[in-house]
């Protein structure tokens, strides 16, 4: 058998594995992954004239696990020098062209070249997550969402105070509070993970307290990385103070309903439901209340076999 053909093979297999885990038959799976894509894409577009850069910021974020230097080593030490090289093209080629194709609908040609173009740059590009360089953050390491989450974001939320500034040099309000949502939008990613069971129970706490340790963590070091640029803001636009309270009222409230959502169906990972219910709220904000009060109750029952 072909050797790329039979990377791909393998590759598909794994991903059917991960959605009957998910608690779908494949095939469903697929057809809800597409329209729920389409959905979000076009939604974007309606709400947000920066729907082209948040694409194309998602398809680099996509890419960017499959340069990971240790998954390319194994990659090398099993295929020859040609093939990993058609891999890794074939690899980004498959997960750009969804992003690639909503672009070029919309008629967004230079995001779309940008897109193409870098996910072929981005099949040559290897990093790696270790390092004998330490970043320092300015969190603790209990809980680790942050301090984990910030070393692997690092160049996102840099990327956040430089477009504040953009805004402010050229008088762009939009840009300053799209700036406002990354950092919340990153700071979410860091709850996607689920920690083993053990790291769970040495909290040695009731599972309410538990779960208010961790929202008042979120909402204290989310606070850290967002406020300069909130702060920023309101000097720059005072007249404009209560539209980036709410802007930040609502990251809050989406990182407190995430990380009663990760400990939902704990030591398991979120399910459809939960994040069928999630993408919901991004497009009805007002059913975070339902969401949160559900999720926090689902929770408890999850953590109390576990927390004293």
């Amino acid at each position: 058998m072909n050797p790329i053909r039979h990377y791909f093979q393998l590759q598909f297999t794994l991903l059917n594995r991960h959605i009957s885990e998910f608690g779908l038959v494949p095939w469903l799976g697929y057809v809800l992954s597409v329209g729920l894509f389409i959905g979000l894409s076009f939604f974007l577009y309606y709400r947000t004239e920066y729907a082209p850069y948040l694409l194309l910021f998602g398809t680099f974020g996509a890419v960017l696990n499959l340069g990971e230097r240790f998954r390319n080593d194994f990659i090398k030490t099993t295929y020859k020098t040609a093939e990993c090289k058609k891999i890794r093209l074939l690899e980004n080629s498959i997960i750009a062209l969804p992003f690639l194709i909503i672009l070029v609908v919309k008629k967004d040609y230079l995001a779309a070249l940008a897109t193409m173009l870098g996910a072929i740059l981005m099949a040559f590009i290897q990093f790696s997550r270790s390092s004998n360089f330490t970043l320092p953050t300015p969190f603790n390491r209990c809980p680790f969402e942050f301090a984990v989450g910030f070393r692997k974001t690092f160049f996102f939320h840099l990327l956040a105070y430089f477009l504040v500034f953009m805004a402010i040099t050229v008088g762009n309000f939009n840009l300053g509070v799209f700036s406002l949502i990354l950092v919340f939008m990153v700071c979410l990613t860091y709850y996607s993970e689920m920690e083993a069971t053990y790291f769970v129970w040495v909290h040695a706490q009731q599972p309410k307290l538990f779960l208010w340790n961790k929202i008042k963590t979120g909402l204290l070091y989310s606070t850290v990385l967002s406020l300069p640029i909130a702060v920023s803001l309101i000097l720059f636009k005072p007249e404009y103070t209560h539209i980036i309270i709410t802007f930040q009222l609502l990251g809050y409230a989406y990182l407190a309903t995430f990380i009663l959502a990760k400990y939902s169906a704990f030591p398991k990972n979120i399910g459809l439901p939960q994040s069928i219910l999630l993408a919901l709220c991004f497009t009805m904000p007002p059913l975070l209340l339902v969401a949160a009060s559900l999720f926090y109750r689902q929770s408890t029952r999850s953590l109390q076999p576990i927390l004293p």
